[in-house]
């Protein structure tokens, strides 16, 4: 009796156990899981990049982190490179990026055979491009956090962030209603209330 007593105790604990466990995990804070961010969070690290962006090109940073966040999960995605050919964390088209005075194609990819460097910012302004060198190591890089985020400062201000009109600068970034609508709708959340959290950057 008193071995059969101990089983089943043993049991009983090992059940409990497993129950708490199985809370702790699936309790875990949602910026923990895997590319599943809160509705309202927002990497505290990139904030004094979009904020200083902002300033720079009179844009609401938060429409920054919102753009961000449709773009590229706030730069957690498995790749930066997206099977239409956009690149970098904020998923700019090269000739977007470099100037569309050079030849590619219509979509903004460049022609196959090209050896151009997209970040050289004496090409960049000779075509015509919208590519930023922020961090002032010489270079215009679609993989460079600062680069990236004041990049897409100044094509949202040029097409009418900088003059409230938000919903067609965000048009004019990706010509789909449905991504306004999604790059907005984040937008409006983080002008309520948002969350500063740690993420890990995944950088390639």
């Amino acid at each position: 009796m008193v071995r059969k007593d101990i089983t089943i105790l043993g049991l009983i604990i090992l059940f409990v156990s497993l129950v708490v466990t199985a809370g702790i995990v699936e309790n875990k804070p949602d910026e923990m899981k895997s590319n599943n961010l809160k509705e309202k969070a927002i990497p505290k690290e990139y904030i004094p990049i979009y904020k200083e962006a902002a300033e720079s090109y009179d844009v609401p940073w938060k429409l920054l982190a919102a753009v961000h966040r449709v773009e590229t999960k706030f730069s957690t995605m498995d790749s930066l490179v997206s099977p239409k050919g956009a690149v970098g964390h904020f998923q700019f088209m090269p000739l977007t990026w470099l100037g569309w005075g050079y030849t590619g194609s219509n979509l903004g990819e460049l022609n196959k055979d090209d050896n151009i460097d997209i970040t050289d910012p004496t090409l960049i302004e000779k075509y015509g491009g919208y590519g930023v060198d922020a961090s002032g190591d010489g270079k215009a890089d679609p993989y460079n956090m600062e680069d990236a985020v004041h990049t897409a400062a100044k094509y949202l201000s040029a097409n009418g962030a900088s003059k409230g009109e938000l919903k067609k600068a965000v048009y004019a970034y990706n010509h789909s209603e449905a991504y306004v609508a999604e790059v907005m709708s984040y937008f409006n959340q983080y002008e309520q209330a948002f969350e500063p959290i740690d993420v890990k950057k995944k950088m390639q």
